[in-house]
């Protein structure tokens, strides 16, 4: 593996380490204070990550503060473990802003219908097994 791309993948997977933990910590606070009724940690770090990389986001490309491996490092790292919602809905506000209607509704039916039909899937599949 070259270095540049053991030291990015290293960033990266520090980053994720940390959301994940992030997400799995916060995950156990918010049952603490709210019944388990309704899935309000998934919620809020669904929420919590889109504002996230929509700060960052403008933090990065619009005032040029972060750089190739902050970008990395925050975006990719700490919010894909967080919640790959975050890059979800960034990218398909990119979509949007880059005028591609039609590509943003198919990413948003195509991951949610998609998704749920894979979910389903995958439960289908594990009940058939011996």
């Amino acid at each position: 593996m070259p270095a540049q791309l053991l030291e990015r993948t290293l960033v990266v997977g520090t980053g994720g380490f940390l959301g994940a933990a992030a997400r799995y910590l916060l995950g156990g606070l918010v049952y603490r204070w709210l019944p388990a009724t309704f899935p309000w940690a998934t919620f809020l770090i669904n929420v919590t990550g889109c504002f996230g990389i929509g700060f960052l986001a403008v933090l990065a490309e619009e005032r040029m503060l972060l750089g190739p491996a902050a970008r990395l490092f925050l975006m990719v790292g700490i919010l894909g473990g967080y919640t790959t919602f975050s890059t979800f809905g960034y990218e398909t506000i990119a979509l949007l802003r880059d005028g591609s209607l039609v590509a943003a509704v198919l990413n948003v039916l195509g991951q949610v219908v998609l998704g749920l039909l894979a979910v389903w899937a995958g439960m289908t599949a594990a009940r058939v097994l011996p």
